[in-house]
């Protein structure tokens, strides 16, 4: 079956990636990782947008979103959220706007 941005799931180490471009990005992670460059690699990281919450009698869902990749750049002693992407949806960019100010992170773009 065909996907939506005609991206193709790629297999690495394991690990089902949503693009073949996701899957390069995360092997250069992995050697920067190996070189001490950077630490605590983690995969798809969720952020909380909004809590789950009641109204008018139903339960309403959280709404969150969920990164590529996160880990701590050593050289530059910071955090370091990234989303790879090929096409940036509105919904993505409202996401990020949301997430970048309840979170005060920055989403690096790939």
């Amino acid at each position: 079956m065909k996907s939506k941005y005609n991206n193709k799931k790629t297999m690495l180490d394991g690990i089902t990636f949503d693009s073949q471009k996701e899957a390069l990005h995360y092997s250069e992670l992995k050697i920067l990782e190996r070189a001490g460059i950077i630490k605590d690699l983690e995969l798809q990281p969720v952020f909380e947008i909004t809590p789950k919450y009641k109204k008018n009698g139903r339960n309403v869902r959280c709404i969150k979103y969920k990164a590529d990749f996160a880990y701590y750049d050593i050289e530059k002693a910071k955090n370091v959220v990234v989303d790879v992407k090929g096409m940036k949806t509105d919904v993505y960019k409202l996401k990020k706007k949301l997430v970048e100010y309840f979170h005060d992170i920055e989403i690096t773009e790939v």
